[in-house]
């Protein structure tokens, strides 16, 4: 049985704010390769702009992450006092959770068509609340999936800067090599910034995300539990109910057209057998005159009187 007691998006909000302060750690210690890598000799704006956007792309990923993830700790909640309000039996079992739930949505879902005597469609209800939730993780997977392409974006665009520099460096027409050698080794390291950004982030982000998915998956399928194991049997008793009347009205339909098969074939039995005795009553009559007929000729030849006299 799934378990609807383990506050698993509580869990992942706290390895996310303990995984967020390890990292704060790691570029508080490297700081000084970082200012170099990052900040200093930088020839363009590119590095910045690239490893700008990747930053910016992971923050907000992460933000919207967080608020998922604190939506979903509501939603468990609401489903714990649900679950346990109706094994308990006491009252109103959404008294206290809010409208916008997804708890009480299905439940009011459930109610709805059992209030219109309509049959409820489990599969139908899971599949539109799925639909509704894999919305949210747009954006978070949008980030997810673009983020690996922004670093290689940024190591082509920094190669071709080195090659651009590398391409002055053919040109013997200059006597000094300075500028283009270091517009040569600025490209190879905005092309490994760049790279390490990304790679950095997407390692980062893409464990949160995955963990996001999980959380969403565990939510949904104790909503279905809640469905299946308090509300289906409710809903179920009329909706039976009118299931098995519909399914009696086809049985007696069934059984009226074999009794009429069967009166069908006893009228075409008597019509046979009508036959059959009008048969046997002439063969009978038959029969009786040549009685008479054998009687007449043994009274003559042995003379016997005839029947009624002295």
């Amino acid at each position: 049985m799934h378990d609807l007691d383990r506050a698993m998006s509580r869990r992942i909000l706290f390895r996310l704010a303990l995984a967020l302060l390890v990292l704060a750690a790691l570029v508080f210690v490297s700081r000084d390769f970082i200012v170099q890598l990052y900040l200093q000799n930088q020839l363009t704006r590119v590095g910045w702009i690239i490893n700008g956007v990747i930053l910016a792309l992971f923050l907000l990923g992460l933000v919207r992450i967080t608020f998922l993830l604190l939506r979903y700790v509501r939603e468990e909640g609401a489903l714990r006092r649900y679950r346990q309000r109706m094994e308990d039996g006491s009252g109103d079992p959404l008294h206290g959770i809010s409208d916008s739930t997804l708890v009480a949505r299905r439940h009011e879902a459930v109610m709805a068509l059992r209030a219109r005597h309509a049959p409820v469609n489990h599969s139908a209800l899971a599949a539109a609340t799925l639909a509704r939730e894999s919305t949210r993780l747009s954006f978070p997977r949008f980030v997810n999936n673009v983020l690996i392409l922004l670093g290689v974006l940024g190591t082509i665009v920094s190669l071709s800067i080195a090659l651009l520099g590398a391409s002055h460096l053919v040109d013997f027409s200059s006597g000094a090599l300075g500028g283009d050698m270091g517009l040569v080794i600025h490209g190879m390291s905005t092309a490994m910034s760049t790279t390490i950004t990304a790679i950095v982030c997407y390692l980062f982000y893409g464990y949160f995300y995955l963990k996001l998915t999980d959380v969403q998956t565990h939510l949904l399928a104790g909503l279905e539990q809640a469905t299946t194991l308090y509300m289906m049997p409710e809903a179920d008793d009329e909706s039976s109910l009118l299931s098995r009347v519909g399914e009696l009205v086809r049985s007696l339909g069934e059984a009226a057209r074999q009794m009429e098969v069967a009166e069908r074939h006893h009228g075409e039995s008597a019509a046979q057998l009508r036959d059959i005795v009008g048969r046997l009553g002439s063969e009978v009559h038959a029969l009786d005159g040549e009685l008479r007929e054998i009687k007449a000729i043994l009274r003559e030849g042995f003379r016997l009187p005839e029947a009624g006299r002295d």
